[in-house]
């Protein structure tokens, strides 16, 4: 039976050998595009001066684990999630709370802010992406507003608008990421190929946004560089990494023998010379992209940094911790 989709003469045995034969040529094609490593490139470049950075604002308001955040457009306005099951729109530099929504379940794990600035999606444990309508009436009931866009077999575990309010990307821990409508709420594609749940996803930034990293469960996420050529993950092993697409490899790790907690989500600055990565000791670890080296040691949190968000201008980043706070650092 295992044999029936076979072409004549064909063999498990020969497939075996000719998807070895593609591999090795696969690696000998790799191998002619590694010719320089990042650190030899970067020996010219004048290594960063003096980094401070000091927490600017706290922001209070969530009864349990901070999950996730995410900027709106204006740099202003903050959208996070929690495990006390509420979502919280904040203004970061009054540290207001201009909207918050309870969520029908708890573990709110999954929020984002539309290109718009005019909704808010989240979701989680309910296994649906739902997006809530803002309007400038404090006072508004938002759940009466809720529109469900997604519907995952399990949990929502990140959410990302397109390039528009109309479309919203999503993974789970189904092991699949999808593309929905967000007026019908239809399914436009699903993206199947991990075998475990997927944990993150972030979109290139480009105009059409139509490509996007993933990651599972040892890697916790994925953030692209400022030029949409290569991206960072954060991992369990307490090391971050550099990938570049061109390349078709990873390019850079950062890590010391002293980290030895995992790291749980990293971001580039705008320029993209330094990455910011939340570590689950309580502290955030700042590194030179180029050099290889730490920069800065970031504390603060009490708890676990759960998410790190750099704002659209790149003059601040925010952080969300397992301490229910979040913090914005300048």
């Amino acid at each position: 039976m295992a044999c029936q989709g076979l072409a004549k003469g064909e063999t498990i045995h020969t497939l075996k050998v000719e998807s070895e034969s593609l591999k090795a040529k696969l690696e000998e094609e790799r191998g002619k595009l590694h010719d320089v490593e990042l650190h030899q490139v970067a020996e010219k470049i004048e290594a960063l001066g003096q980094f401070v950075m000091k927490t600017r604002r706290t922001l209070k308001g969530h009864g349990n684990k901070v999950l996730c955040m995410d900027w709106c457009r204006d740099k202003r306005r903050i959208v996070s999630s929690s495990q006390d099951g509420k979502v919280i729109v904040w203004d970061a530099y009054t540290t207001n709370k201009e909207h918050a929504v309870t969520m029908p379940c708890t573990w709110v794990m999954a929020c984002a802010y539309a290109p718009s600035g005019c909704a808010v999606a989240c979701g989680g444990l309910d296994n649906k992406c739902s997006v809530y309508p803002l309007s400038l009436d404090k006072n508004e009931n938002l759940a009466a507003k809720k529109k469900s866009v997604a519907m995952h077999t399990n949990y929502l575990s990140s959410c990302s608008f397109t390039n528009s309010d109309m479309q919203i990307l999503t993974s789970s821990g189904d092991g699949t990421c999808a593309l929905w409508d967000v007026e019908s709420g239809q399914l436009l594609q699903s993206f199947h190929g991990h075998s475990a749940d997927v944990l993150s996803l972030d979109l290139a930034p480009s105009e059409t946004g139509n490509t996007f990293v993933s990651g599972v469960r040892s890697s916790k996420l994925h953030l692209y560089y400022p030029c949409g050529d290569a991206f960072a993950t954060g991992s369990d092993d307490a090391t971050c990494r550099l990938y570049d697409l061109r390349a078709d490899r990873e390019v850079a790790i950062y890590s010391k023998d002293s980290i030895i907690f995992g790291a749980s989500s990293v971001d580039f600055s705008l320029s993209g010379r330094l990455l910011f990565a939340g570590h689950n000791d309580y502290t955030i670890n700042v590194w030179d992209v180029l050099k290889g080296t730490r920069v800065a040691i970031l504390f603060g949190h009490e708890n676990r940094v759960s998410t790190v968000r750099v704002s659209p201008d790149g003059t601040a980043f925010c952080s969300g911790s397992w301490d229910n706070t979040l913090r914005i650092w300048a």
